[in-house]
């Protein structure tokens, strides 16, 4: 049970981590001043939504999203939001794509290079089928949550710890419920398709609980941290170079290769979710249909990393509000006491 609720865990806190949220970009469009509120808010939201989808995932023995999105709005909706998950999942692998190109021009790796390498290793990825991506996301994801940890608390030492919380002072609260929607059509995509795999309900606990203290309280972290440089990150595409601008080389290194990783999860996490999806219509090798995805995906990348979080993520924030508030709602409206007064 803990070992499969800790897989589960890393799948969902990998899907969250990309390279958007490891950058720190992704975190500073949603919160930022008086924000520790939002992502304790956030925390609880996303620990109930998870805990939702993966009941839902385990009930219905789901292999693709499109079950839980029809327990959750309706047949109606849940043919609109398909297309919407579909859109969502392929455009972040974009970014995730054009994102890999960039970081490897660091080291002056062409652009198209860099996306082809990132390309290939989502199709390996794959060989093994899906099961290939739940083992390689236990593998990596610790590994990227230690590091990325590591270097906020050496930064916050040696800025002296300077954690404020003002309960008088949390005016970006609603932050929370964007940023918690953002990120829920990815989780409902990813964790659809173990719902057939899911076991106990103690897995469910561990991997909702889990997923959401971690992110909470690395967010809150990482938040903190870039408050401390507020004025000097709309000069960085990359805030989390600003923490790290006084660092040694071999720190920047490293963290380039981080956010590399963190691209290459997600990436993964979004091809994941397509296949599990297309599965359904279409018949053939998990690698192959990730190679035609990401040959269709290839050209796209030129769009730009950056300016395409700025865009997107917002926008998909507010739509999916509607699906948060179905997630939140779900254990009320589905509760036998309810039923029974219906």
């Amino acid at each position: 049970m803990w070992g499969n609720g800790l897989k589960w865990m890393f799948l969902i806190v990998g899907t969250v981590i990309g390279a958007g949220y490891a950058s720190g970009r992704e975190l500073w469009e949603f919160f930022g001043a008086e924000s520790g509120l939002a992502i304790v808010l956030f925390a609880i939201l996303f620990t109930i939504s998870c805990a939702v989808i993966l009941t839902i995932a385990q009930k219905e023995k789901t292999t693709h999203y499109l079950p839980i999105l029809e327990k959750l709005l309706g047949r109606r909706f849940a043919k609109a939001y398909d297309w919407m998950i579909i859109l969502y999942l392929f455009s972040v692998t974009v970014i995730m794509l054009a994102g890999a190109g960039a970081t490897l021009e660091v080291y002056n790796i062409p652009f198209w290079l860099g996306v082809v390498i990132n390309a290939a290793l989502v199709v390996f990825m794959f060989v093994k089928d899906m099961t290939g991506m739940t083992k390689i996301n236990a593998c990596l994801i610790p590994v990227l949550i230690i590091c990325l940890v590591a270097v906020l608390l050496v930064y916050q030492s040696s800025i002296g710890f300077s954690f404020t919380f003002d309960i008088h002072m949390q005016h970006n609260w609603p932050a929370a419920m964007t940023f918690t929607s953002l990120n829920i059509l990815p989780i409902i995509a990813v964790l659809s398709a173990v719902g057939n795999q899911i076991k106990h309900k103690g897995e469910i606990y561990i991997a909702s609980m889990g997923s959401g203290l971690l992110l909470g309280t690395i967010s809150y972290l990482y938040n903190e941290s870039l408050l401390s440089v507020a004025q000097e990150i709309i000069f960085y595409e990359i805030p989390l170079f600003v923490i790290l601008k006084h660092y040694p080389s071999i720190m920047v290194l490293a963290i380039s290769l981080l956010l590399w990783l963190a691209i290459y999860t997600t990436a993964a996490s979004g091809v994941f979710g397509l296949i599990a999806r297309l599965r359904t219509n279409v018949q053939g090798e998990a690698w192959l249909i990730a190679l035609l995805l990401v040959a269709c995906m290839a050209p796209m990348t030129m769009f730009g990393f950056s300016t395409l979080i700025s865009i997107l993520y917002p926008l998909y924030g507010i739509l999916n509000l509607f699906i948060l508030a179905s997630l939140v709602l779900y254990p009320i409206v589905k509760h036998p006491a309810t039923k029974s007064k219906q």
